[in-house]
């Protein structure tokens, strides 16, 4: 009888080993898939891809016994052995000279690369490469763009267990809506009523009445039919949610403080995507904060542009805030606060000097909303008496309300859409161009 013994030590080599030893001259074995072959004639280039990067091999003729190129193409997957050489002009510096190469899969015979996914960039529409998304994913570039977003949600974790905050998990298939209106999918739940959740927003809070301090990095779902270059129908949403606050405004510092982090997390653990994708990284010490019927005047009077919705901000809006907070204060960032409580959801604190506003905020990065956060209530009678208030049936929430009839703290908390935030720090156009797998109006496939 066999024994799994857990991980064992093999002579396989990653692009890290070779770059943090001295292999100079010694013969070493790498595995990956053929990237892209280069046929020189008298010698060939077959560019390897793993998940670590590229690494290019050099095939001389006749050094290789028993095999040749005609047996192997792109999209391959072989197992290399080779004399480790110093070449600046090959990707990471170096290049490994092949002595044997064992095949380990070949695509169908029939199978053409539908996009040239060994070029810098994939010179194709979005449409194409979300069409065929299994491919266009393993093109360098894009996959640069996912190690990125994988950075923020470490470092998202990794910050606010410094800050004594407990991960949860929350469920998705839930019995109510947190947000309010009709923008749910519904579902038939064993003969009853469901639907997808649109936020943890109700299962955070209880949960601060566990752990004080909780976040989640967790899916949403959202059925808008919105088409547009900003809305998905899922979306990561990256919250948390904090008890014992002296005001909303500590809900704001903690993101400033978490944004400082996640980014000073990129540039030192990823500095090889940052490098390949461009990015250039914000500054988030000093974020500005305007109240929100202040900064409606400010981009009316400016821009001299008409204010059509006193109770919300439209995209244009947003555009040309970042564009002011730019310019006037160099800052990528701008908080947003005191929004109207005609449009913030039943659970958002009034403001106690002026109920018709709240104690919340939204956090736009480069003109386009990110987050959105503010202080909640946390007294039973005063969460009864808004509901009562927007025509809500109380006894429709009484799991949700146990909470505050059995006492809460002071507590507030955001959710932060990864995808946009993925977005805004590339640059890109389209939030789909941060999204692995996206779902909107038209796509639920691959």
């Amino acid at each position: 009888m066999d024994y799994i013994k857990g991980l064992e030590e093999k002579r396989i080599f990653e692009i890290s080993d070779v770059l943090s030893g001295d292999w100079i001259g010694k013969e070493i074995t790498i595995k990956g898939a053929v990237h892209t072959i280069r046929d020189m004639s008298q010698f060939s280039f077959i560019i390897l891809r793993n998940y670590q990067g590229l690494v290019q091999c050099v095939l001389e003729e006749g050094k290789v016994q028993d095999f040749q190129l005609k047996n192997i193409r792109e999209g391959a997957t072989v197992e290399a052995k080779g004399i480790l050489s110093a070449e600046d002009r090959a990707p990471n510096g170096f290049e490994v000279r092949l002595t044997d190469i064992r095949i380990l899969s070949v695509p169908a015979e029939d199978a053409i690369m539908p996009l040239p996914i060994s070029k810098w960039k994939l010179n194709t529409s979005l449409e194409a490469k979300l069409s065929l998304r299994p491919i266009s994913l393993r093109n360098i570039r894009e996959r640069a763009i996912f190690k990125i977003q994988e950075g923020i949600v470490r470092a998202f974790r990794d910050f606010l267990f410094k800050q004594h905050f407990t991960e949860i998990r929350t469920p998705k298939i839930v019995a109510g809506n947190a947000e309010g209106g009709a923008n749910v999918f519904k579902l038939e739940y064993f003969g009853k009523k469901a639907f997808l959740a649109q936020s943890p927003q109700f299962y955070k809070q209880t949960m601060v009445g566990v752990y004080d301090r909780v976040f989640e990095a967790a899916p949403v779902f959202r059925a808008e039919k919105h088409n547009t270059a900003r809305h998905l129908n899922e979306y990561t949403s990256l919250d948390f949610e904090m008890g014992y606050i002296d005001g909303f405004e500590d809900i704001m510092n903690m993101e400033g403080a978490m944004l400082k982090y996640i980014f000073a997390f990129l540039k030192k653990e990823y500095p090889k995507e940052i490098k390949i994708l461009g990015i250039n990284i914000p500054e988030a010490s000093h974020i500005p904060a305007v109240r929100f019927d202040e900064t409606k005047v400010l981009i009316s009077e400016k821009y001299d542009r008409k204010i059509k919705d006193p109770y919300d901000l439209e995209p244009e809006e947003e555009t040309l805030i970042g564009k002011y907070f730019k310019e006037e204060y160099n800052s990528d960032f701008v908080f947003v606060t005191h929004y109207p409580s005609k449009k913030r959801p039943f659970y958002a604190m009034d403001d106690p000097t002026d109920p018709k506003f709240t104690l919340s905020f939204d956090l736009l990065f480069k003109g386009m909303e990110i987050t959105t956060g503010g202080q909640r209530i946390h007294s039973y009678e005063a969460q009864v008496d808004k509901m009562i208030k927007r025509g809500m049936d109380p006894e429709e929430f009484s799991n949700y309300l146990m909470i505050f009839k059995h006492g809460m703290p002071p507590h507030g908390g955001l959710g932060i859409g990864l995808e946009r935030l993925t977005m805004k720090l590339l640059d890109e156009q389209n939030v789909r161009e941060t999204t692995l797998f996206p779902r909107d109006v038209s796509r639920l496939e691959p």
